[in-house]
């Protein structure tokens, strides 16, 4: 009996404790391990990527269920009015995105001498047209854009589902109404053994975030210093002026919220975010977060889903800092105003077909320097500075991950609000 009790007390200690400070515990102690021990850490890595692909494993399911019982759930007015409202809101933080990391770029002025880099191996990746990331949106199959994960393509086929199902709902066919309700309810049942499962898988989350973070400091750690020092603090400066002035200005003066009751929500997908380095991964845990905040769960059930793959606000910022950082790199001179607006409408529309996985905004960034006659071409200059920004692509993917995951909640609680959907009861 008494083996039993030690054991149960010892599990009681590690559950009962509170999440978010077992999660920071992770990350201090995963820092620590990275940079004291460095390669000889690496071992850990398998116990963080355990947590991704568990993150990831549910990644699917939840998207197609919640996103088929949101669009479900309201009238097709309502749809529509929560949709474009959702997605100008998207769009506009995108582009301010852009524009400040263009500034900060401006303001770092950050560059390298390319002498000795400039035969480094590149990454070369066909950038897709914009008529064809458009095109892409409507899967020709259905099953193989769930089994590639593609989640563009899931989101609209889950929307149609759903919008389908929400006119039958309201059908005069009583048979049709039943159909749709069957439909309905098992889609429900879905999203809500999603939701059980992924508080379960939360309760690793401070052992896999301690392995990701050790794997991340071991590799890169002390080594970002100089020009790729300045990147990473114009990266993430630029990210935290965003927070402040965007973010926290739509919550403060356009919803009249409190901060303060925000953040206490806000901070568990954007800690999460910031070590999982997925937008997509972290759904579950936003919505979570969603919830808490008095959102409806057929507004943040469609607008959440549909920011992890269109609202890039973090990788906005970063194609401005790190194309400037090319530019000065190679031409000596940064971008024109002209070229400055390429850049804006570029990435702006080229985050509509970015996956919210990480390292995604690396392959985005090859875009974005081709519209501006910078290809990435093995051998050349370009593809040096392009292969020293990968070398601290994992840093700069964990800011802006969870700059990305912090928008999608901040513009969701603001349209709720603005809706006067809002439950106001959990903001006192």
């Amino acid at each position: 009996m008494s083996g039993k009790s030690s054991a149960k007390k010892w599990y009681s200690w590690y559950f009962d404790f509170n999440l978010l400070y077992r999660i920071l515990i992770g990350l201090v102690l995963g820092v620590i391990l990275g940079l004291v021990f460095k390669e000889k850490i690496l071992w850990i890595q398998p116990l963080g990527d355990l947590f991704v692909r568990l993150l990831k494993m549910i990644m699917m399911p939840i998207i197609v269920s919640t996103l088929i019982v949101g669009a479900s759930s309201v009238s097709p007015a309502n749809l529509g009015r929560v949709g474009l409202r959702v997605i100008i809101f998207y769009l506009v933080t995108s582009a301010v995105a852009v524009f400040i990391g263009l500034a900060m770029g401006a303001v770092f002025r950050p560059s390298a001498e390319l002498a000795n880099v400039a035969d480094a191996a590149a990454r070369e990746a066909a950038a897709p047209s914009l008529a064809a990331t458009l095109l892409n949106i409507v899967p020709t199959s259905v099953m193989q854009a769930l089994v590639n994960e593609t989640v563009l393509a899931v989101i609209f086929a889950a929307l149609l589902i759903g919008i389908a199902i929400s006119f039958l709902r309201i059908s005069g066919d009583e048979r049709k109404q039943h159909a749709a309700s069957v439909l309905y309810n098992f889609f429900d049942g879905v999203a809500e053994v999603m939701m059980l499962i992924i508080k379960g898988i939360m309760q690793y989350a401070p052992i896999g975030v301690l392995s990701l973070v050790a794997v991340v400091f071991a590799t890169n750690g002390p080594k970002v210093v100089g020009s790729l020092g300045i990147v990473t603090v114009a990266c993430f400066i630029g990210y935290a002026l965003h927070i402040i002035l965007v973010y926290l200005g739509m919550v403060k003066f356009l919803a009249k919220l409190p901060i303060k009751r925000y953040f206490q929500d806000a901070k568990d997908p954007f800690i999460t975010a910031f070590v999982t380095r997925s937008s997509n991964g972290t759904l579950p845990v936003t919505m979570e977060a969603a919830e808490n905040l008095g959102v409806p769960k057929d507004i943040y059930s469609f607008s959440l889903p549909l920011g992890a793959t269109i609202n890039m606000d973090g990788t906005a910022i970063y194609q401005g800092v790190c194309a400037t950082f090319i530019a000065l790199s190679v031409w000596g001179y940064g971008f024109s105003i002209p070229q400055m607006g390429i850049i804006v409408v570029t990435a702006t529309l080229a985050s509509i077909g970015t996956a919210g996985v990480p390292g995604a905004g690396a392959i985005m960034l090859l875009l974005v320097l081709d519209s501006v006659g910078l290809p990435v071409t093995a051998g050349s200059a370009v593809a040096g500075a392009y292969a020293m920004i990968l070398g601290i692509d994992a840093l700069l993917d964990m800011g802006r991950t969870a700059l990305n995951v912090t928008g999608d909640l901040a513009c969701t609680t603001v349209v709720a609000k603005s809706m006067n959907e809002l439950d106001m009861k959990k903001w006192k």
